[in-house]
């Protein structure tokens, strides 16, 4: 891999790793286990490996955010998650922000996009 696409790699998984907790909070209003949290986000198009998914959940319920329950009614137990009520204080703002945010980059981004057909982009 050449030093452009390391650059390119490295700068969209930090995107990504900000806005993981915002899409695993919108998934969990109601109880889903790993496999399907991570079956859903992959249906939406959000790639997560569970080797972060996990830890992550753990941090989530660690902090009051999420709380887990075992299911063991079926064939093997499995371990529920959902948003607590402070879980979902916290999604909602979360949400807030990146409305705010998506609002004001597709403002600067579509100016950007102006300029260019203008012809007025500036150049380095």
């Amino acid at each position: 891999m050449d030093e452009l696409e390391e650059i390119i790699q490295s700068l969209t998984q930090e995107l990504r790793r900000g806005t993981l907790v915002l899409s695993v909070l919108s998934r969990l209003g109601t109880p889903q286990y790993g496999y399907t949290l991570v079956k859903c986000m992959e249906d939406k198009g959000i790639r997560v490996d569970t080797n972060t998914l996990y830890p992550l959940l753990r941090r989530l319920e660690k902090q009051k955010i999420l709380v887990s329950e075992w299911e063991t009614d079926g064939s093997k137990p499995r371990k529920y998650y959902k948003r607590t009520v402070l879980g979902n204080i916290v999604y909602e703002s979360l949400l807030k922000q990146w409305m705010e945010m998506t609002d004001c980059m597709q403002k600067l981004l579509g100016e950007e996009k102006k300029e260019e057909r203008r012809g007025g982009a500036d150049e380095e």
